[in-house]
């Protein structure tokens, strides 16, 4: 039991942090602004080069959440989640050949964690404060703001995804989707967690 709890708690660079976190994502932009203008032929069927990155993400993915979990010793449930929506919409989007999956998985992943943490603010609960509280000691008011405020945005972002991948053009939608979707999130965090501040507890035990 020890060695589990010792091997939880290990560190890992935050520079191999972040390039295990985000590289996936950054190779498929990179790959699908090489190839969106192509089409690739596997069998009988043609892909799209917009299909064909989406189904290189997958496994690049995996193996990074692989190598995180081998480097620090766990993965959060966040991203243990959003590889599982990879996969599954990277899987209907190679099966049925339409890129229509795998745009839809952004709404899914926001508008499912605007739900789950709506469901435990119906209860009285933030379900946030339940998975983040160790790294982020804050009083439990201050959570329940954060969280309203969270769900508030992740329904934001979801509702934004349809209207973007719905309307405008699938390069615009790699786009936004690869970097300004992330970086609104990013910026979202940081402001409500310098307006937080006053809620912050010192020491993880202190909620005076």
């Amino acid at each position: 039991m020890d060695k589990v709890k010792a091997m939880a708690g290990r560190k890992i660079n935050p520079i191999l942090k972040q390039v295990l976190e985000l590289g996936p994502t950054v190779v498929f932009f990179l790959i699908y602004m090489r190839i969106k203008d192509q089409s690739f032929t596997f069998g009988a069927t043609e892909y799209s080069g917009f299909i064909v990155a989406a189904l290189i993400l997958v496994p690049l993915l995996l193996v990074a959440t692989l190598a995180l979990w081998l480097l620090a010793g766990a993965v959060s449930r966040m991203q243990i989640f959003v590889g599982v929506m990879v996969v599954f919409f990277g899987g209907l989007t190679a099966w049925f050949n339409d890129a229509t999956f795998f745009k839809m998985k952004t709404t899914f992943v926001y508008g499912t964690f605007a739900v789950i943490l709506g469901a435990g603010l119906a209860r009285g609960k933030s379900l946030l404060q339940w998975v983040m509280a160790e790294v982020l000691p804050m009083k439990p008011e201050g959570w329940m703001i954060l969280t309203r405020r969270l769900v508030l945005m992740f329904a934001a972002l979801a509702v934004a995804n349809e209207i973007i991948w719905r309307t405008q053009s699938e390069e615009t939608w790699v786009i936004l989707e690869t970097f300004a979707m992330p970086a609104a999130l990013f910026v979202f965090l940081m402001v409500n967690f310098m307006s937080l501040q006053r809620y912050f507890l010192e020491e993880s035990g202190d909620e005076s």
